[in-house]
């Protein structure tokens, strides 16, 4: 199939692209970025006033299927997605049963091939069960598809455990995506540990339960030389031993959500919105003013949802007996717009890079960049679209984001991938 689009305003940092063109696709490819473009048939949109980028990916996602396919599963998951503006997914292991095996993989490969709106890229376990204490099949996972490990939703205990995980892991050049949370100081923690905790009558969840496992796992991958990617990052200190992890010249990098840069420890009020309880837990505004600045001068490398969905009678509870975590896949981009490249923070190079490129690399999956041979991987935007985040606008099954009713600018409007249109003017293409 042949595809022209027309007249949009193209922003790639990876080849040097900030420019008003048209992109001639075929058979999945890009053949041709430039002016005036024509082809003799085929579909032809004209894309005037929208920006075009590399598509999205998220790092840092759980689509629940196996298991709990009642909160998400990978057709509705994916179609959240694509509503984001993403044209691929990195799924978590935490599933039911574990993503700790080759048929794990493989499951979650072929429900994505036959209902999915964006790619899914599969994450296997570090260990069998998330239990820490025996190595998941972590060569054959890798054999069919596993591009990163990790036991996210709680971290690797023991050291000697992270160590025999990395080891492995460096063997396959795959990234180890940590989870960074000390179980025995954070204890039943439920909110940041600090003023807030103590306003809300909550147990609290310190920094030093997240940081204590930062520094050891920058330890352990300066001992092995394997990859680590510091997931969900959230304090200050934090986001400094891995500023210093990369001036050691050590493979290090590192992720934080849009929960964790706009909203504080101080938005949870007398209310006890559990859409605001998330794991780890929303820090100060000091703490989220320093991953702003992480993000503005390099130190971050993506930014990911850490989308988790949860049914509306689990979150209907009591603040300390509901679970952790929220979505964010259809609000992400919007957020980053608003709060970073609309008032100058950032510049739309450095959202790529933070939302596509970046993500990729540390993924080690194929380059998606606005070159002829490249896969058409495309998300398109509208810079200026206003809109109001609404629970019933939503793809996905769950509904808690800590974000409905926030007022934002900019939107994905159509999503292709392998030039295929997955979204169009908004709407999910069936």
């Amino acid at each position: 199939m042949a595809l022209l689009l027309k007249n949009a305003h193209v922003i790639d940092p990876q080849v040097g692209l900030n420019e008003t063109a048209d992109i001639l696709v075929r058979d999945g490819k890009i053949v041709e970025i430039g002016q005036n473009l024509a082809m003799e048939k085929g579909v032809e949109r004209d894309l005037g006033g929208k920006v075009v980028v590399p598509g999205l990916v998220d790092i840092h996602v759980h689509l629940r299927e196996p298991g709990y396919e009642l909160k998400e599963d990978i057709a509705s998951g994916t179609r959240a997605a694509a509503h984001g503006g993403f044209t691929a997914v990195c799924c978590m292991p935490n599933t039911k049963p574990v993503i700790d095996n080759a048929v794990g993989v493989e499951y979650v490969k072929a429900r994505a091939a036959a209902v999915g709106k964006c790619r899914v890229h599969v994450a296997g376990s570090c260990s069998q069960g998330l239990k820490g204490e025996t190595l998941s099949e972590m060569g054959d996972m890798v054999a069919h598809g596993a591009v990163a490990f990790t036991d996210d939703g709680r971290g690797v205990q023991g050291a000697g455990m992270m160590r025999r995980v990395m080891d492995y892991a460096a063997q396959f050049d795959r990234v180890v995506m940590s989870h960074c949370q000390d179980e025995d100081l954070v204890g039943a923690g439920q909110v940041n540990e600090g003023v807030v905790s103590t306003r809300l009558g909550m147990l609290g969840w310190p920094a030093e339960g997240e940081e204590i496992q930062i520094a050891r796992d920058i330890a352990i991958c300066r001992l092995t030389g394997c990859p680590l990617h510091i997931q969900h990052l959230t304090t200050a200190r934090g986001l400094e031993l891995v500023r210093a992890a990369k001036a050691e010249g050590l493979p290090v990098t590192c992720e934080v959500t849009p929960h964790h840069l706009f909203l504080t420890e101080d938005a949870i009020g007398d209310d006890y919105n559990t859409f605001l309880k998330v794991n780890p837990p929303l820090r100060t505004a000091e703490d989220a003013a320093a991953l702003v600045e992480g993000v503005k001068d390099g130190t971050v490398d993506a930014i990911v949802t850490d989308h988790a969905p949860h049914n509306d009678f689990e979150k209907n509870a009591e603040f300390e007996l509901a679970p952790f975590g929220m979505i964010g896949l259809e609000t992400a981009l919007a957020l980053v717009i608003t709060n970073l490249v609309k008032p100058g923070i950032i510049s739309w190079e450095r959202a790529v890079e933070l939302m596509a490129a970046k993500p990729r690399e540390i993924l080690r999956v194929e380059r998606v960049a606005l070159e002829p041979g490249a896969v058409a991987d495309l998300t398109v935007i509208d810079p200026d679209a206003a809109w109001t985040v609404d629970a019933a606008d939503f793809q996905s099954k769950a509904v808690n984001s800590g974000f409905i009713g926030a007022e934002l600018t900019g939107r994905a409007t159509d999503v292709y991938v392998g030039g295929y249109a997955t979204m169009e003017d908004g709407a999910i293409v069936e």
